[in-house]
Parts: structure tokens; C-alpha cells; sequence
């Protein structure tokens, strides 16, 4: 996507360094970070440098491949394995990084010579890279089927190109139409505790253009009852076998309130979003992180200073949770790199092992 006229991935590897857009800086300063070794790439999965269910799928494969890059030949599998217990422990949620671990994980064992793996190793992120970023243009040429000019379309956190290699997946369908002369409206809720929808999606729809206003959480309700808003389209951190959704936090509140209001609740999501061995919602463990996220908020001051300021009682505690469940019976579709389909555990099964999904309807 372009950034000030220039095209970017989101994150990419270069000559052993894993290069990301710095989305801590996002809004108000455009950065590119350089992370030199597997740990730092770790560490910055873990601090949400970068987030994102897709985007950290790729940049836990990468993460993967500097490990294998750094090897050293004696005890070789096993500080690789161990380099794939520390990616994997960064975040506990979004399936994406545990797949991505285990492909280059896998491929970098299976070579006969360290420097085997090493190549194997590199090769494979780099494709499941380049597969992220095709599965989010995929799903927008599915999506954009649903949309009409003048469709208004509530977002929820940041699921657009920041959030993969490329295109996205709740925004995909978005960026599709606008390539269509599509003509849509898109509601940004902020998303509080960490703005995403705030700081990064409305970045993204200033920087293409899209007509776009941000909306506090709380005001979701109050548009849906105006009868402003004609779908919600959101992206997914893990995908139950049978259809659940763990996305981030205040999803399962606007699900309610489209399932209520009539209106249709899509979740868009690759193929490496599934998880066939989680068997429920309640399976899925929910990331708890720090407290300061809900106490504290950081913003550009009047003066352009980047600062934190706390908005909550000295002394009083929060709790936040990043993520919660929705169930599969208040999705009406997911839209995804392969089709659109209902939230069935027979269309998600037929999906996930490669069977064309089920037409839409």
C-alpha cells in the first residue's frame, strides 16, 4: 500500500535484519524499524511494534529464520527449538504466529545441513509472506461482492494492511471497492485501550483516501439504532474449529449489536487464521496485558511532543483483557482467501484442508 505516494509492506527481511513500519510512532510520526537478531524481532512482536494477526504471523516467521541464521552449528536443533519456544511465548493468541513458527520451524529441521536450513528457513517466511499478502487481495476481490456504492461499513481495531503483509483482511473488501470505483463510508471505532482504530486504521484510510470518521466505542450503539450503519466487517485473531472468533476486545459487543439491529456481521480472515485443533471459544486463551494500557493513554501534545499522560486515580487498578469471544452463531459470514461461506465447522473443515468452501448465498 502507499505511504506519501510510496509503496510499503509492513513488515519484510533484508539481508538477514527484519525491517517493519514502526506502529508505535503511527499517527503522527512514519517509521521504519530494524530488528538485527530473532530476539529483537521477538521483543517486538511482544510490545506490539508490530500487531496484527497477519503481520505477526510474518514477522514470527522471519523471526524463526534469524534464529536459524544464527544457529550455531553445534546444538544446532536445539537452540532452534528453543528460539521457537520464545516466538511462540511473545502472544499467546492470534494463531497466525504459532503457524508461521511451525512451517519454518519444520522446514529448517527436515534440511540435512545447518546451511541447508538456513536457506530453507529464509525461503520459507519469505513465502508465507508473500502468501499473507496475496490471501488479503484474495479476500478482497471475495469481499467486495458485498458491497454496493454507498454501503456504510463499521470497523473494529485495526484489520487492514498494517495488520498483514499487505491489503489486510477486514479492510481488504475496502480497498477493493475503492479500486472498483466502489463508492463506501467507513465508521472507525477507536478501540480503546490502545487506539488502533484510532491511530492506525483511520491512518490508513487518510493515507487512500477513503471517507472514514472515528466513533468512541461507547457511540457504536447509538448509530446502529439510527440505522447508519449497513455491515461490520472485522478480522479475527484465532478461528475455532467450530466457528468462534477471538478478535480484539469489544468485538463480541458489536456482534450483539448488529445480530439486534439486523445487520449483517462479517469476520475476514486467511486460511492460517483457522485452527482446527481448537476445538471451541472457550478453548482459545485470552491474553491478558499490562494495566498502564487502560490507565495511561500517549497522544502528541499542542506542542507536537509525543507524551503519556495518566488518566486514571493514583491507586486504582484495571484489568485488560485484549481479546474476547464471539460466537460462531452471531457471525453471518467469514470472507476469506478462498471464498465467502457460512460459520459452520463442515465449511470451515472443507476450507481449512483446501475443498472449495460452499457458494455464496
Amino acid at each position: 500500500m502507499l505511504v506519501n505516494g510510496k509503496a510499503y509492506r509492513t513488515v519484510w527481511m533484508e539481508q538477514g535484519a527484519v525491517k517493519l513500519i514502526d506502529q508505535h510512532q503511527l499517527p503522527h510520526r512514519f517509521e521504519v524499524a530494524t530488528l538485527v537478531g530473532f530476539r529483537d524481532t521477538a521483543e517486538a512482536i511482544k510490545t506490539m511494534l508490530v500487531r496484527g494477526a497477519g503481520a505477526i504471523g510474518a514477522a514470527a516467521g522471519y523471526a524463526m529464520a534469524q534464529a536459524v541464521l544464527e544457529a550455531p552449528a553445534s546444538g544446532f536443533a536445539d537452540f532452534v527449538k528453543g528460539a521457537a519456544e520464545h516466538i511462540r511465548s511473545t502472544r499467546p493468541t492470534a494463531h497466525d504466529l504459532f503457524f508461521a513458527v511451525d512451517q519454518v520451524l519444520d522446514a529448517s529441521l527436515k534440511a540435512s545441513t545447518p546451511e541447508a536450513a538456513r536457506e530453507a528457513a529464509v525461503k520459507t517466511a519469505t513465502v508465507l509472506a508473500d502468501e499473507n499478502a496475496r490471501a488479503g487481495e484474495r479476500i478482497g476481490e471475495h469481499g467486495v461482492r458485498l458491497l454496493k456504492s454507498g454501503t456504510r461499513i463499521l470497523t473494529h481495531c485495526n484489520a487492514g494492511w498494517l495488520a498483514f503483509v499487505d491489503w489486510g483482511s477486514a479492510l481488504a473488501p475496502v480497498y477493493m471497492a475503492q479500486r472498483q470505483g466502489v463508492e463506501v463510508f467507513v465508521y472507525v471505532t477507536e478501540t480503546r485501550p490502545r487506539s488502533q482504530g484510532a491511530k492506525l486504521t483511520a491512518w490508513e484510510l487518510g493515507q487512500a483516501g477513503i471517507p472514514h470518521a472515528i466513533i468512541a466505542d461507547t457511540a457504536a450503539g447509538f448509530f446502529f439504532q439510527q440505522r447508519m450503519i449497513d455491515c461490520v466487517i472485522v478480522g479475527a485473531d484465532r478461528i475455532a474449529a467450530n466457528g468462534d472468533v477471538a478478535n480484539k476486545i469489544g468485538t463480541f459487543t458489536l456482534a450483539v449489536l448488529a445480530r439486534h439491529h439486523g445487520v449483517p456481521f462479517y469476520v475476514a480472515a486467511p486460511r492460517s487464521t483457522f485452527d482446527l485443533r481448537t476445538p471451541d471459544g472457550a478453548a482459545i486463551r485470552i491474553e491478558e496485558r499490562s494495566e498502564d494500557e487502560v490507565l495511561w493513554v500517549s497522544g502528541r501534545s499542542r506542542q507536537g511532543a509525543l507524551e503519556q499522560v495518566r488518566i486514571a486515580p493514583e491507586g486504582s487498578p484495571a484489568r485488560n483483557p485484549a481479546f474476547d469471544r464471539t460466537p460462531a452463531s452471531l457471525v453471518t459470514r467469514f470472507i476469506t482467501d478462498g471464498g465467502v461461506f457460512e460459520p459452520s465447522p463442515q465449511a470451515i473443515a472443507r476450507f481449512v484442508r483446501g475443498a472449495a468452501p460452499a457458494a455464496i448465498s
